[in-house]
């Protein structure tokens, strides 16, 4: 006789935003000081004890790096206090997605989590990914294989507007010139951003931030995380994975990707019942960011399940002297 293996319990998702809270918490107090090292770490820190606390049996399959390179949150280690009646789940972590934000004191840093059923997320390699993302309205619609004009032209079709009442948000860096003068061509709107391409992911898919499309390449880790907040969303995504060097392509392959060229859609990419949560650590499109008060501070985070659908915003009051110090 076999035993079932334990799944997701549904009420994870309100325990893993303890752990984005800590991380959140933690790394705020370096907001603005130009310590984008410090940051993270203090995010690291917490975010790793505050995994402690939660009846899971996890691996973290995206994290701060390999073993060698990371102290904690690195690919591979376990995390959770579960017992063997404890689900088995991949875990995905950015405890400080942004961490020049941060630094800088510039919107949209947060910090992210993202569970789903153990071998449902997949393992990407350290290496750079071709994204596009768009909301629920827009789904179905894009491909990667085509141009930004065409998919421009697609997404408005699909939303009934003209592709010049279309905002696209690019990451601001020199590979992208070219992407960035096309999409101006096409008579798009343009919204630059420094850092942080999980939150523009998630920006596309909420209607009062006035993004459509997210174009251009980032890390790969972090399209995974954005697949799997576009999950609950009902949004969309596709992905390519990006080489430098034959260096990059070996660990792919080390790390199980067989298809080196492929297109990576939403469900390829965070497949089953997943969870996700973010917490602000700057104010930004998404998420307000950690505002203190004497003894304690305010957080918001969202907090979504696939299988659901429901997303929920948690605006949290925190008393330090109640609470576990996880390093803020």
């Amino acid at each position: 006789m076999t035993t079932a293996r334990p799944t997701l319990d549904r009420n994870l998702a309100l325990e893993v935003v303890r752990v984005t809270e800590a991380a959140a918490l933690a790394c705020a107090r370096l907001m603005g000081r130009g310590d984008r090292h410090g940051a993270d770490e203090a995010a690291v820190v917490a975010m790793r004890r505050s995994f402690d606390g939660l009846a899971i049996r996890g691996t973290v399959v995206i994290g701060e790096g390999e073993r060698d390179e990371a102290p904690m949150l690195y690919i591979g280690e376990k995390v959770g206090a579960g017992a063997e009646t404890d689900p088995e789940v991949d875990i995905a972590v950015d405890p400080l997605e942004g961490t020049n934000l941060c630094a800088l004191g510039l919107p949209n840093a947060i910090a992210v989590v993202a569970i789903a059923d153990k071998g449902n997320l997949l393992h990407a390699p350290d290496c750079y990914m071709d994204k596009i993302a768009v909301g629920p309205d827009a789904k179905g619609v894009i491909d990667l294989d085509k141009s930004p004009t065409d998919n421009l032209k697609a997404i408005a079709a699909s939303k009934g507007v003209y592709v010049e009442d279309l905002t696209a948000v690019i990451l601001d860096r020199e590979r992208h010139h070219k992407l960035i003068a096309e999409v101006r061509k096409a008579g798009a709107r343009v919204k630059l951003i420094s850092d942080g391409d999980v939150s523009a992911a998630i920006a596309a898919c909420i209607p009062l931030t006035g993004v459509d499309v997210l174009f251009g390449s980032g890390g790969a880790p972090e399209g995974v995380l954005a697949a799997a907040a576009l999950r609950s969303t009902g949004g969309d995504f596709q992905g390519r994975l990006i080489y430098k060097n034959d260096g990059e392509r070996d660990r792919a392959r080390k790390m199980g990707i067989t298809e080196l060229d492929r297109k990576w859609s939403l469900l390829d990419l965070a497949k089953g019942d997943v969870m996700f949560a973010a917490t602000g650590v700057t104010t930004g499109d998404m998420l307000k960011g950690v505002r203190y008060f004497k003894g304690g501070a305010h957080t918001q985070s969202i907090v979504m399940r696939s299988k659901s659908g429901t997303i929920r915003t948690i605006e949290a009051e925190h008393h330090f002297d109640r609470k576990p110090n996880y390093g803020w």
